[in-house]
């Protein structure tokens, strides 16, 4: 028994470099795109670029920041108000699943921090958020370098009580 145990590593050792992936041809993408922020305390949207790293054809690696471009008018206690979304950036670790040579879908996650301001009757104040950030999304490309992006990510913000947020996205994507 021993010894067939023993051969049997043997034999994953020595077909562990055939199961290795190579790079893909176009290892680096990059992305440009709008994101609506779902929040508790607003409805909120972003420019959002990114830029992504694939070790082999099923792994890779993301970065991504954004900047905010429609606030939302809010009433507290009946006074009117302003959220904004001013900036956020987060780093992920991506797993895809190619489905064909046009089509990928994959899952992410990864730890962001987002900063938001308001200004509610002239009273302005802001928040630094740090959030675990989960998701799933598609890449379609048209022709293998040039494609769309469609995605939804979940924001779980660690300060007790921030909540979480839901943002989805819709970008222009190519493989460089």
């Amino acid at each position: 028994m021993r010894n067939v145990l023993l051969a049997t590593a043997a034999l994953t050792l020595i077909a562990a470099p055939a199961m290795a992936q190579t790079v893909p041809t176009n290892p680096v993408t990059g992305s440009v795109g709008y994101t609506h922020l779902d929040t508790d305390g607003g409805d909120l949207g972003a420019i959002t670029g990114r830029v992504g790293y694939d070790f082999t054809r099923n792994f890779g690696i993301e970065g991504e920041a954004s900047i905010g471009v429609k606030d939302d008018d809010v009433t507290i206690a009946g006074v009117s108000g302003k959220v904004e979304h001013d900036w956020d950036a987060a780093a992920y670790g991506v797993a895809k699943l190619p489905i064909n040579e046009n089509l990928e879908l994959f899952g992410r996650v990864g730890y962001g921090t987002t900063r938001v301001s308001a200004d509610v009757a002239g009273v302005s104040a802001s928040a630094d958020g740090e959030s675990v950030n989960y998701g799933v999304g598609a890449n379609y490309f048209i022709d293998g370098r040039n494609g769309i992006r469609a995605d939804w990510t979940r924001r779980d913000f660690r300060d007790d009580g921030a909540g979480e947020a839901d943002t989805y996205g819709l970008s222009f994507v190519r493989r460089f």
